[in-house]
């Protein structure tokens, strides 16, 4: 499955597909049981070429599970992730399971800091659009990869400042209003992953601008953030790459700026 938007943008990275599926890839990247891992950085392997697989005892990090649409894996998070989003939880930290927790985890005790308040946090997570896929597996891997049958749940590019702005404009060429791009605040997977999936829902799903996550900030080059799209979004943007401003003198030259 080749890309029209990718050619037109000149991408250094390949568009990423998300695959829903039952069926584990050959070869596949994929966090071992047990051991950490940030789904953020998978998504970078992915755009570089990789396949990556995960499974519900493979997501690298409690909200990496969620952020997937393994379900809601937050209920899992010792101490409360609405603490630990905010302003950490000294009193957990100070029983004898949490002792042990924090050696591995010191941010557990002082909070992110990514919230003002526990009670924020909490509405916030409680936001969120849970979600627990039907299939065994959830995978990533570039779009030109996809065999004839395979479709994608969510297209995901990840793009510097120029390619962004050229694909927020594509995604309000054929609507009949301006909102149709969004950049929630929320972890780097969920930006991705159940936010988009959540948008596939709608008659005239959005687009999602992610990768402001700091704590994903490390897996992703200094001046890339992502761009997600359902897949039937990303078939409309395609549609309309012939004819539209892509093809015109002004893009070319923000085009000529990114070669040199």
């Amino acid at each position: 499955m080749q890309s029209k938007i990718a050619k037109a943008i000149e991408m250094k990275y390949v568009p990423v597909g998300i695959l829903l599926t039952n069926e584990k890839p050959e070869g596949s990247l994929q966090f071992k049981e047990g051991r950490w891992g940030c789904v953020a950085a998978m998504m970078s392997a992915a755009a570089r070429g990789k396949t990556v697989v995960f499974d519900r005892k493979t997501y690298g990090c409690i909200g990496g599970g969620t952020g997937l649409g393994f379900g809601n894996t937050y209920t899992q998070f010792p101490g409360g992730i609405e603490y630990f989003l905010s302003t950490g939880n000294k009193e957990f930290c100070n029983s004898e399971i949490g002792k042990n927790i924090v050696r591995n985890m010191p941010a557990l005790e002082h909070g992110e800091g990514y919230l003002k308040n526990p009670e924020l946090a909490k509405k916030f997570i409680d936001s969120l659009p849970m979600t627990d896929v039907p299939t065994e597996y959830i995978v990533f891997k570039p779009l030109e990869n996809f065999a004839e049958g395979e479709t994608p749940k969510v297209v995901v590019f990840l793009v510097n400042p120029d390619q962004l702005s050229a694909l927020v404009v594509l995604a309000n060429y054929e609507r009949d209003h301006n909102l149709n791009v969004i950049a929630p605040f929320g972890a780097g997977c969920h930006t991705t992953c159940i936010i988009p999936y959540n948008e596939e829902q709608a008659d005239k799903p959005r687009a999602v601008i992610g990768m402001f996550d700091i704590s994903a900030r490390k897996c992703v080059d200094k001046d890339i953030l992502s761009f997600a799209v359902p897949y039937k979004m990303f078939v409309e943007m395609e549609g309309n790459v012939e004819g539209s401003f892509m093809e015109r003198h002004e893009w070319h030259r923000v085009l000529e700026r990114n070669r040199k």
